[in-house]
């Protein structure tokens, strides 16, 4: 996606993996070299967070960092994971007053449920762990439920799946019973491996909105892409770059 961003509006930048092992290393790495951005994924986005010099005010509420922007040696932690939760689910519907029932209460789900907070969602964190639900909805002034409560999701305008489950390698069941979904639910699956998961292809069939996890990386991914470039993304570009490498 941001090769293709890149080449398109003719920026000379390149984008390249890391496997980081000393991350406390990569980010005197980052001032030394002068590199202007990173990604930073799963298990550091928490990892990071001491390690530099300013915070974007809502990471610093969610508690996590996934991109990094280096000004003149200096670092700010940004997180684009609930910027890309939320205008994938704004592409269809609205979300201030909207009734949504988040499933899960990991690091990706606290980036969306800070994100639906911050557009003002009435939010209902879902969690095998009801503790660690009661903890996050806390955090964003809503309420907490078992996970078993993804039954009850007819009683929510939007639901939000943002656990492992429908990812490939990990469980591709649903994790919500199909006579639980219906026509005029919205289902957002943050799931993109693959893109196509068993939750979005159930909501289909009962006549639900289905939003992939493929929208929420594509948009996370522009709001990087702005970070480090200054420049608008060619969203349609990166979309069709990004749907030829997940297929």
């Amino acid at each position: 996606m941001h090769l293709a961003g890149y080449r398109a509006l003719g920026l000379d930048f390149t984008y390249i993996p890391f496997a980081v092992t000393d991350v406390e290393g990569a980010t005197r790495g980052m001032r030394a070299l002068g590199i202007r951005g990173l990604g930073v994924s799963m298990p550091y986005k928490q990892a990071v967070i001491p390690l530099l010099d300013e915070l974007d005010p809502v990471a610093e509420r969610i508690g996590a960092v996934n991109t990094i922007v280096n000004d003149d040696g200096r670092l700010r932690g940004h997180n684009t994971d609930w910027i890309g939760a939320v205008r994938a689910l704004e592409e269809v519907t609205q979300l201030r007053g909207a009734r949504v029932l988040l499933l899960g209460a990991g690091g990706a789900a606290r980036a969306v449920a800070f994100g639906l907070a911050e557009r003002g969602a009435r939010v209902t964190v879902a969690n095998r762990d009801l503790e660690k639900a009661r903890q996050l909805a806390a955090a964003v002034g809503g309420a907490a439920a078992p996970l078993d409560a993804a039954a009850l999701a007819h009683d929510h305008g939007v639901l939000v799946n943002a656990t492992s489950l429908g990812m490939a390698e990990v469980d591709p069941r649903s994790p919500v019973p199909e006579e639980a979904l219906r026509e005029g639910l919205l289902v957002m699956d943050i799931v993109y491996k693959p893109m196509i998961t068993e939750l979005v292809a159930a909501a289909r069939r009962r006549g639900a909105t289905a939003v992939h996890g493929g929208r929420m990386l594509l948009h996370q991914a522009a709001e990087q892409f702005r970070l480090y470039t200054g420049r608008e993304p060619p969203l349609d570009t990166m979309d069709e770059a990004l749907r030829a490498q997940l297929g």
